[in-house]
């Protein structure tokens, strides 16, 4: 069983869902992104995205994209980004770890390569935004056979013909983007995310994450209370980019208030659960 099928079943048996964090790889340098990563299962995450950077991240927000902007000034890179994963590793081998971002930075590595490399770095799965499924085989097919999952993104727009194609070959968990728009932007409800999830689960018996929009432990608990998962990316970007002094380097405990906020998102995602268990 894949580390992303164990955490979903363990959770499940908890009767809880998964809280999911993203950062950016070396933001706002290697040794403070690798502090912050060793240190969120800790703080209570579940599942980690880790942003691979990229000079273009076109669907991403502000604070992404000034992340990934601050990691490529440091150095940061694919083979940096894998190294990352390595280290984590070291001390911890039961979190997934899911790469996301864009197609590109993964071309220009080699696709053979980076899928070798990333099983050796011990990479669960990947999403890569600007792969649509129609054209993943080259990246889905050798990732697949590696045993890491290409985990397909579904929207608001997605009709059920589309969903369909998203569905075909999808594996690990489906993301839904909850609003139409760029990461950090406004929310969606929770009657309108409850309503979404009901009607992919109905095609698929892959868990459902939501992302998108979640700035705060009460809407990170009011996801969970719908999804399988929620997903905080922003907002935890942000409070990185809070930490930093004028000349982009982090002040001193920066890391630890990043994974204090971290804690306070993932007790939401918690309690949520918890309410919803005993109800």
């Amino acid at each position: 069983m894949s580390r992303l099928s164990a955490k979903f079943e363990a959770l499940k048996a908890e009767g809880r869902s998964a809280f999911v964090t993203f950062v950016t790889a070396g933001d706002p340098g290697y040794d403070a992104s690798l502090a912050i990563l060793k240190g969120l299962p800790g703080a209570g995450a579940d599942i980690i995205e880790l942003g691979m950077p990229f000079t273009d991240p076109s669907a991403d927000g502000p604070a992404i994209d000034k992340a990934a902007q601050r990691a490529l000034k440091a150095g940061g890179s694919m083979k940096n980004t894998l190294e990352m994963v390595r280290s984590f590793r070291v001390d911890d081998a039961t979190t997934p770890i899911v790469l996301m971002g864009y197609f590109n930075p993964v071309y220009a590595y080699g696709i053979d390569r980076f899928v070798a490399d990333a099983t050796k770095a011990g990479v669960d799965g990947l999403i890569i935004v600007d792969l649509p499924p129609e054209e993943d085989e080259e990246l889905r097919l050798p990732a697949n056979a590696a045993g890491i999952d290409v985990i397909r993104l579904a929207t608001p727009t997605s009709d059920d013909h589309r969903l369909g194609t998203v569905l075909s070959g999808a594996s690990g968990f489906v993301y839904y983007v909850a609003v139409a728009g760029v990461t950090g932007g406004k929310s969606a409800t929770t009657d309108d995310i409850a309503a979404a999830v009901k009607r992919i689960k109905a095609k698929t018996s892959l868990p459902v994450a939501v992302g998108f929009g979640i700035r705060t432990p009460e809407q990170a608990g009011s996801v969970a209370s719908v999804a399988d998962a929620a997903v905080v990316g922003s907002a935890i970007v942000q409070m990185i980019a809070d930490g930093l002094d004028e000349e982009g380097n982090a002040k001193d405990g920066m890391v630890e208030q990043v994974l204090d906020f971290t804690r306070k998102l993932a007790e939401g995602v918690k309690s949520a659960q918890q309410e919803k268990g005993c109800c």
